[in-house]
């Protein structure tokens, strides 16, 4: 298993510099940032002096040469409009992207495991139709229309919630409830998929010869379900939650714009509208990375959850 994830980890540095090269090439084929920054009217001396300034009358491999070499002494450059180093603004905020990503995750695998496995094990009941309608409905749902819904209902019409902003800590009662309402929206879609893949992945195991077995030998139905039909159907489930991880990352962009949700999602937002592109290089860097710990991870949990799998 060590061999695995230090092979896994030797992989990472190609994948991390084929992602910064994809980047700063998609920044700069995107026009001239300096240009873009000031507008069509400012003189084109103020433009080229600040261009020099920059660093971006160089050749393009240059500046790409220049920005990997600040990369490996862990300086993400600094920020063209707030005058502050990309590396501080990021960990000022990623705490909160963090923060809200893990509670839309737990909100999501809490519900959706025992709904789906519950709605395996009765099948075309009331139950398992009514699980099929709202998996469906929220899995249809997009995150902006969602977060804007969640607002005007449970913020607006009845005050019961906070509807933008971060209360401070997520144990405190105003952490909570300022987060409640950006981890549903992020959650509920999500939610509504996993259920029914662990539906589906529960009605293959449960009448296999093995949950027969352990039947006959008198364990509890609870045991049988979810000691031997659960695990057994959990191997899917891991597989798309390393490929939804993503999705819920990219999902926080937009839930955070939305709820003004002091995160990483909200910073992009702000730098790719003010065309601060070290700051969107930065946090773009930080989220592919953050993407393909996910991906090692779900492989890792594979072996904890079925022991026949092995990467040696």
């Amino acid at each position: 298993m060590l061999t695995y994830i230090v092979r896994r980890l030797l992989i990472l540095i190609p994948v991390l510099v084929g992602v910064t090269l994809i980047i700063f090439s998609l920044m700069h084929v995107s026009g001239d940032p300096v240009r873009l920054m000031y507008g069509p009217n400012v003189p084109k001396e103020k433009v080229d002096e600040k261009r020099t300034e920059l660093g971006l009358d160089k050749p393009i491999y240059i500046q790409y040469g220049n920005w990997i070499s600040q990369l490996l002494h862990g300086d993400f450059g600094r920020s063209i409009h707030v005058q502050d180093r990309v590396s501080n603004l990021i960990s000022a905020r990623i705490g909160a992207t963090l923060e809200l990503t893990l509670v839309a995750l737990v909100f999501t695998l809490l519900f959706s495991i025992p709904i789906g496995v519950v709605a395996a094990v009765k099948p075309y009941t009331a139950f398992d139709n009514i699980g099929r309608i709202f998996a469906l409905f929220w899995v249809s749902m997009p995150y902006f229309w969602l977060g804007l819904v969640f607002m005007l209902l449970f913020g607006v019409r009845l005050h019961w919630l906070p509807i933008s902003g971060r209360g401070g800590s997520l144990w405190s009662i105003a952490g909570l409830s300022h987060i409640l309402l950006p981890a549903l929206t992020l959650g509920l879609p999500p939610l509504a998929l996993f259920m029914r893949l662990v539906r589906s992945s529960m009605l293959e195991v449960i009448n296999e010869d093995y949950i027969r077995t352990a039947r006959s030998k008198g364990l509890r139905e609870g045991r049988v379900v979810f000691r031997h039909g659960l695990r057994n159907a959990l191997i899917p489930v891991v597989t798309l939650l390393g490929l939804r991880l993503p999705w819920l990352f990219g999902g926080a962009v937009i839930t955070e714009t939305v709820f003004a949700w002091p995160g990483m999602g909200r910073l992009l937002v702000d730098a790719v509208t003010q065309r601060d592109y070290p700051v969107v290089q930065g946090i773009v860097l930080i989220l592919a990375t953050l993407v393909i710990l996910s991906n090692l991870l779900a492989d890792l949990v594979y072996a904890y959850i079925d022991p026949r799998i092995r990467y040696e």
